[in-house]
């Protein structure tokens, strides 16, 4: 099964973020805790205007989504999410190495990342560090971890089974 990254359009908001609330209720949050990060797990007309994102299609269906935004030259993963039934099946690398070819177009020598706790093991697994704390922008009074991965050093490259020619959003 090939992971396939497309660029989203309009017509697949309701999807991504139906497909980006799936992804974090599935780490065992309450009710309570999702609405509170209802707003920020929402993706928008001016998400996909503003900022780079990509999806994920495995076998045709919807499998992920990922979400890197540039502010002063300093990029950052906002979402990268992958639907529960497709955990485990490469697509969160796929994207992870998405997010990092989109943040060095930027020339910053770091990609920032504010990683809910549950996604930590990926990230480090993908060369990321914990680097500090972060205040969360849904829940007050909760602190994420800081993480960040070095975008210049090639020995700290996210592996990879994507082929060179595999399709890629622009």
């Amino acid at each position: 099964m090939t992971v396939f990254l497309t660029t989203p359009q309009i017509a697949d908001l309701d999807a991504l973020t139906a497909l980006c609330l799936a992804s974090k209720a599935h780490w065992g949050y309450d009710a309570a805790f999702m609405a509170a990060c209802r707003e920020e797990l929402t993706v928008t007309a001016d998400d996909l205007r503003n900022s780079a994102f990509a999806t994920a299609r495995l076998d045709g269906a919807l499998a992920g989504v990922a979400q890197v935004v540039c502010d002063d030259g300093a990029p950052e993963i906002w979402k990268l999410f992958v639907a529960p039934a497709c955990m485990g099946r490469g697509v969160g690398r796929r994207l992870f190495g998405w997010c990092a070819d989109e943040a060095r177009q930027s020339g910053a020598a770091y990609l920032r990342i504010e990683a809910d706790p549950a996604a930590v093991p990926f990230y480090e697994r993908m060369g990321a560090s914990v680097i500090g704390s972060a205040p969360s922008g849904s829940i007050a009074g909760r602190s994420l971890p800081l993480m960040r991965f070095a975008l210049r050093d090639p020995a700290a490259q996210p592996p990879t089974d994507a082929k060179p020619d595999a399709p890629r959003p622009r």
